[in-house]
């Protein structure tokens, strides 16, 4: 189906925004304004470090060098990981692991804890964000937007007038 213009009708359009962070949390993770949205409300419930944890392991994988990987590795374990951890995140395994792991990094070093508190933000902090204050009212501005005169095409406006 497609409108007047030869354009897909909206309901055929890629979601974006809230639409699009409700789908799932991967989802939400790639849109910089999500991460931006999902941080505000961690910080609210003190647990801001998983995310932040999180990103850092993704940024770990794209490193380029052993230099590099041994000073961000060095940087994810004393932030994240170390007992004396700034920014401490909650991980099984965390005790075992060491600074000598630290010497030879590799992409995927982080993986499991990074998989672990993907699960813990997706199973717990995730499916409250989505009720939380933060998410509904930014879903409602935007809708709002969509919804304003401005943002309405063209064809949407003529299609209005030839149909009155």
């Amino acid at each position: 189906i497609h409108d007047g213009e030869g354009h897909p009708s909206s309901s055929h359009q890629p979601l974006k925004g809230t639409s699009k962070w409700a789908t799932s949390l991967e989802n939400l993770l790639e849109d910089p304004e999500g991460v931006k949205r999902f941080r505000e409300f961690l910080k609210k419930e003190f647990s801001e470090e998983n995310v932040l944890f999180w990103l850092a392991c993704e940024e770990f994988k794209k490193t380029q060098g052993k230099k590099q990987m041994q000073e961000k590795a060095k940087e994810i374990y004393m932030t994240f990981l170390s007992s004396k951890a700034s920014s401490q995140v909650n991980v099984e395994g965390q005790s075992r692991l060491s600074e000598t792991i630290l010497e030879t990094p590799h992409p995927l070093m982080f993986q499991k804890l990074q998989d672990q508190i993907f699960n813990l933000m997706k199973y717990d902090s995730y499916s409250r964000f989505l009720k939380s204050d933060i998410f509904l009212n930014h879903k409602k501005s935007e809708e709002q937007e969509e919804n304003s005169p401005e943002a309405q095409t063209a064809a949407k406006r003529a299609s209005r007038i030839y149909n009155t």
